[in-house]
């Protein structure tokens, strides 16, 4: 099993070269005096090596022992708490946070990436600071000043760590079912009652009190979602002076045995009359949620990006040192039994879609984190609202193409090590059971899908589509003509897209249907168009510096395979879309 090195190389290429964030940065009032390239180059490099020294090594042993629960007490692995620890003295739970309550402050551009490598090093760690990360997030948007005073600094410490309570055992994506109520008491708090389930980092021993966001009922409450309202419980109270009290009335019922991620705490959570206070307005707690949700749902992506880069180190390693056969074209290595399996075109074939998806996917989360940051720092109000725009329209792109890629890379990582890739010693196979779960929560993947296709594309009436496109528009009309043999095959895919949403916004309006049954492939056309842009804009920069080092080379090497050989699948994606809707409903029940 390879160690784990973080890609800074092509962090640095996006970042710097594709992207330019040193000019953005220094346009953002916000962000201006807080990072500049420098800045951003000293943090990443910092947060590359703890992520390569000190969580990737617990990543097998976590997987091995697992989280254990004991009279509603959960511990993490061995070396978790000392990890985790040394994690947040080096400030990295607040990479992103608000500096007014202790956060680094930290552009999305740049979290995004470390993000990325802590989940690379070991998915089930980063989930940790992932769900405080978020939980700070909403906090901070929709709490009261005197809430975000007394919680968020030992929050964005490490010192305290965050949660979401969501899920009901009956109530999962139909969050407006849920059960869990809210008593108002004459101090201005909440009693509440119920329970959740798949609660990620509900209960452990890594830091010395848990921060739960809840969602529940008041009494008065009107029916479905518009009468859910938004709780901060403390696991431990806090008192006037900041120092923890007595421990709240709630409790872990227990933890789940999952088929991956299994150092991460899954929990049920049991509140019995637990003392809570709204955050945000009465019953306008999904709004306040999604801040954390729509945040949590990038990060998901980032996840499966994260993966599939691990995937493909420890593919690429092992395919240059496993001899098998001889190449097709004859002998390669003259003084050895046989070739190493890389010479083989199969083995290119799946090596080269784990870098191009990587590397494209890369790109793409970077994309949208400089959207995020526009929307949040700009002080050009048209700015901010176009950059708010693209972020609705492409974070359930992010998370559900980011992680269908992450499963097909690490997939084509574990093939290349054929038997070796099934058995535990190798570490593939935790890589592909790890993966799996970035499909499934946050909102599965179909979820993503309807909201793309129902809310952002159907729901605005193409508008929002078409911002997007027009952007991809005026990149091929600018291009300069030694770009052709990337604008070319992007503007026919960008056509193709074009033709599948009129066609998809013209059929949804006699047939709710075609929403659901067209969502999935469209987004997956959407998401295959989206990395050919990004791959154009790569290869532009690469094709300008290529006589000055390999990485340039390769690079266009990459972005030629991903046009030639990825892209082409729009083509059945798009047939399927347009089979309609009928076919799926040519059986009754009975007949299934």
């Amino acid at each position: 099993m390879s160690d784990y090195q973080a890609p800074l190389r092509d962090m640095r290429f996006v970042l710097n070269e594709v992207f330019a964030v040193s000019r953005l940065w220094a346009q953002l009032p916000g962000l201006a005096e807080v990072v500049d390239e420098q800045t951003a180059a000293a943090v990443l490099e910092e947060a590359g090596k703890i992520a390569a020294g000190m969580i990737a090594p617990l990543r097998r042993s976590g997987d091995e022992q697992g989280c254990t629960w004991n009279d509603a007490a959960v511990r993490a692995p061995e070396g978790y708490v000392v990890a985790y620890q040394a994690f947040a003295e080096g400030g990295w739970v607040g990479v992103g946070g608000d500096p007014r309550y202790g956060g680094m402050g930290m552009p999305k551009a740049i979290s995004a990436q470390v993000e990325e490598m802590v989940n690379s090093a070991n998915l089930s760690f980063g989930l940790y600071p992932m769900l405080t990360a978020g939980a700070c997030l909403s906090i901070n948007a929709h709490a009261s000043e005197a809430l975000k005073q007394q919680f968020l600094p030992n929050m964005y410490a490490g010192t305290w760590s965050g949660s979401m309570c969501l899920t009901e055992a009956h109530a999962g994506t139909d969050l407006g079912m849920i059960r869990s109520k809210a008593e108002p008491q004459a101090d201005g708090s909440y009693k509440i009652s119920g329970s959740k389930i798949f609660i990620t980092g509900g209960e452990h021993d890594l830091t010395e009190n848990i921060i739960h966001l809840v969602l529940a009922k008041l009494p008065d409450a009107p029916a479905g979602p518009k009468g859910i309202s938004l709780f901060l419980v403390p696991k431990v109270m806090v008192n006037a002076d900041g120092s923890l009290g007595e421990r709240n009335s709630l409790s872990c019922g227990s933890i789940e045995h999952k088929m991956g991620i299994k150092a991460s705490s899954t929990c049920v959570m049991n509140f019995d009359q637990a003392v809570g206070y709204l955050v945000g307005e009465p019953n306008k707690g999904l709004a306040a949620m999604f801040t954390m949700m729509n945040y949590e749902r990038l990060g998901v992506g980032i996840q499966g990006l994260a993966q599939g880069e691990r995937s493909y180190q420890s593919a690429v390693e092992y395919a240059r040192d496993r001899l098998q056969c001889r190449a097709p074209m004859g002998t390669q290595c003259q003084d050895k039994a046989a070739d190493p399996i890389i010479v083989h075109p199969d083995v290119r074939r799946m090596l080269l879609t784990m870098k191009a998806l990587n590397e494209g996917g890369r790109a793409f989360s970077s994309y949208v984190a400089l959207q995020l940051d526009t929307a949040k720092y700009s002080e050009d109000a048209s700015t901010r609202e176009r950059a708010q725009a693209l972020v609705s329209l492409l974070t359930p792109v992010a998370k559900a193409f980011l992680t269908d890629m992450g499963l097909e890379t690490a997939l084509h990582g574990q093939m290349i090590f054929g038997g070796h890739g099934y058995i535990r010693e190798w570490g593939q196979e935790q890589l592909v059971r790890d993966v799996r779960i970035t499909q499934i929560y946050e909102g599965t993947n179909g979820i993503q899908a309807l909201d793309l296709v129902g809310r952002k594309i159907v729901g605005s009436g193409g508008a929002l589509y078409t911002l997007f496109a027009d952007e991809l528009r005026q990149f091929i009309e600018t291009a300069s003509t030694n770009l052709r043999e990337f604008t070319q095959p992007l503007n026919e895919a960008l056509q193709t897209l074009d033709e599948l949403t009129a066609w998809l916004l013209d059929r949804a309006q006699n047939n709710p249907n075609e929403i659901g049954a067209a969502s999935v492939e469209y987004l997956q056309v959407f998401g295959y168009t989206t990395y050919a842009y990004l791959w154009a804009r790569m290869a532009q920069t690469a094709l300008d510096k290529q006589a000055e080092e390999d990485f340039y080379v390769s690079k266009l090497g990459t972005a030629r395979f991903y046009f030639a050989r990825l892209l082409p699948r729009i083509h059945s994606l798009s047939a399927s879309v347009k089979a309609g809707s009928e076919c799926l409903y040519l059986l009754d029940e009975a007949k299934f």
